[in-house]
């Protein structure tokens, strides 16, 4: 509720002039398939929790990363009339086939250092094998289609901005309204999920559990880092331009998994496993480089 409803509704309430009246003058075809893009992507959250059970969290966000960060570019890229005659189309592929080429790298050591920990009898939860192992790659991958359609939706959502700046909005403020509609419908899929799994396992006490203050305080600072950087990128991409989505997606993606796998090396994640660490280093110059091949197609475009 935090994070897909409330902080982006009161942060758009700040900047956005009626945003109230923004929306529902909108096209009403454009808010539906907005939040049903959003719907598709809070079921793709779901599925994510259940891949990371089956073969554990480097190869689920590696495959999720690589395939939700291509589709989420080039979906929107297809969607732009006569896109392939763009100056930019050609370094647009290349980029996001590189960052998929970091990704795979990034996963792979991932992979290793959690099957090579599992050999030494470390117990790592969410590795499985056999029936077990190809199950769960097919629910990341499922995952990974659908975790694409959050910046699908927003890239779609160009009338409600159009809109938010009729009313006398910042352009870049703009973006912000619509995120409200867009994450509606993940904050729908999730309200009913979260109430359908309270109702089937009796779990109605939890709230009130012992200590339960931190689970609420970290469950909504997460939720405010959440949006933050969907807000903050949302921003980003109307300065980038008429294909800020499409490049902008995927260099979001690529310095997370740079920033992400830094930090865990910093903090003694890869301890014990140097050899990988050169390995993680190679996927990281990838990703920057797919980062820097995508910077360069949005200036030809624009």
């Amino acid at each position: 509720m935090v994070g897909m409803f409330l902080v982006p509704v009161i942060w758009a309430l700040l900047v956005v002039p009626d945003l109230y009246e923004v929306i529902v003058s909108s096209p009403l075809s454009n808010i539906l398939k907005c939040m049903f893009f959003g719907f598709l992507w809070g079921i793709g959250g779901m599925f994510f929790g259940m891949g990371v059970k089956y073969v554990g969290i480097s190869l689920t966000y590696g495959v999720v990363m690589g395939i939700c960060g291509v589709l989420g570019s080039i979906i929107p890229l297809l969607q732009v009339q006569n896109a392939q005659n763009t100056p930019g189309f050609k370094f647009i592929i290349l980029g996001n086939l590189v960052m998929l080429a970091g990704v795979g790298i990034c996963a792979y050591a991932g992979t290793k250092r959690e099957r090579r920990t599992t050999a030494l009898g470390q117990q790592i939860e969410g590795i499985q094998s056999g029936r077990g192992y190809k199950i769960g790659m097919l629910i990341v991958i499922f995952s990974a289609v659908l975790s694409s359609f959050i910046n699908i939706g927003f890239a779609n959502a160009t009338p409600i901005i159009n809109n938010a700046v009729a009313h006398g909005t910042l352009p870049r403020n703009a973006s912000l309204a619509a995120w409200v509609v867009v994450l509606a419908g993940a904050f729908i899929f999730n309200i009913f999920y979260v109430l359908i799994q309270l109702v089937r396992n009796n779990t109605w006490s939890s709230y009130f559990a012992p200590k339960s203050f931190n689970a609420y305080k970290w469950a909504i600072l997460s939720a405010i880092l959440f949006f933050g950087y969907a807000g903050i990128y949302g921003q980003g991409t109307v300065l980038l331009g008429d294909i800020g989505p499409i490049v902008g997606w995927p260099i979001l993606l690529s310095l997370s998994l740079i920033f992400s796998n830094m930090l865990a090396v910093k903090t003694g994640e890869w301890q014990g496993h140097k050899d990988l660490v050169g390995l993680l280093f190679a996927g990281v110059v990838v990703l920057i480089a797919a980062s820097l091949i995508l910077s360069y197609a949005n200036t030809l475009t624009n």
